[in-house]
């Protein structure tokens, strides 16, 4: 069963995240067709920018859950090479995105949390919603955000990314647009719409221009986030095998509140 589709409408080209029952949770299939589609549209000479969205009534709530409850439940060892395995591949993924050559706009509605906000860091340009919404919850689920806090930290500072990542902290799509984290904010029917404008503004500038641009933005300034998002997954990976991640991931499984060890 096919979680993502791709859209070419030159200049620009969509990826949708397809998985609205679980608020398009980053399972280990979805992961490997974003993967493919960037692929696929870093190939296509009639896309000179890619929009990222989410279908149904939010962008994407980050890694299943569900996915890494079933994982954590298995034998110790072969638990934590799958673990180590899932957080590696988003940590690829990120990479890729930042290494795209075209410009990437994640178009958000709805809630952008984990994952999902990694995703929309990773991004070049964020389009929101009125009611898009920013998180990193993870701690209050006995995890840690490897991925995402590398990415907050380059996007908005460390203070900010405290805010969110240790007091649970959430952006609103105001506070998302004071921040400099999100470039516009339209009506949620609007947001594919204004995305697609950034896109074909982008693409104004020829297609070398764009890509050195964006190699100095997240290669030269942003030097370290390779190695920052490589170290994170790893300490994502490690802290999913605690005491903590196990009472999280079943409370949030089981769909009760978390009695932590």
């Amino acid at each position: 069963m096919s979680h993502v589709s791709v859209k070419i409408h030159a200049p620009g080209g969509t990826i949708v995240m397809e998985r609205p029952q679980t608020r398009n949770a980053l399972s280990r299939g979805m992961i490997e067709e974003l993967d493919q589609a960037l692929d696929d549209l870093h190939q296509e000479k009639r896309v000179r920018g890619v929009i990222l969205t989410g279908a149904g009534s939010d962008f994407c709530s980050g890694m299943d859950l569900q996915e890494l409850h079933a994982t954590r439940r298995q034998d110790d060892l072969q638990s934590l090479g799958q673990l180590h395995a899932d957080w590696v591949a988003v940590a690829e993924l990120l990479k890729k995105i930042l290494r795209f050559p075209k410009p990437v706009i994640a178009a958000v509605d709805g809630d952008a949390l984990g994952g999902g906000l990694a995703l929309a860091l990773a991004s070049d340009l964020i389009v929101a919603s009125e009611g898009a919404r920013f998180a990193a919850p993870a701690a209050q689920r006995g995890l840690i955000s490897g991925l995402v806090a590398p990415l907050l930290v380059f996007r908005l500072g460390a203070s900010a990314a405290a805010r969110l990542l240790l007091a649970g902290d959430a952006l609103d799509s105001s506070q998302a647009e004071s921040a400099g984290l999100a470039s516009r904010v339209v009506r949620s029917d609007q947001v594919w719409v204004a995305a697609e404008e950034l896109v074909r503004q982008c693409a104004t500038a020829p297609a070398e221009s764009l890509q050195l641009t964006k190699r100095l933005l997240n290669e030269t300034i942003g030097e370290m986030l390779d190695g920052q998002l490589t170290i994170g997954a790893g300490m994502g990976a490690t802290a999913c095998s605690t005491e903590s991640a196990a009472e999280g991931l079943a409370a949030f499984a089981e769909k009760r509140p978390a009695v932590w060890p």
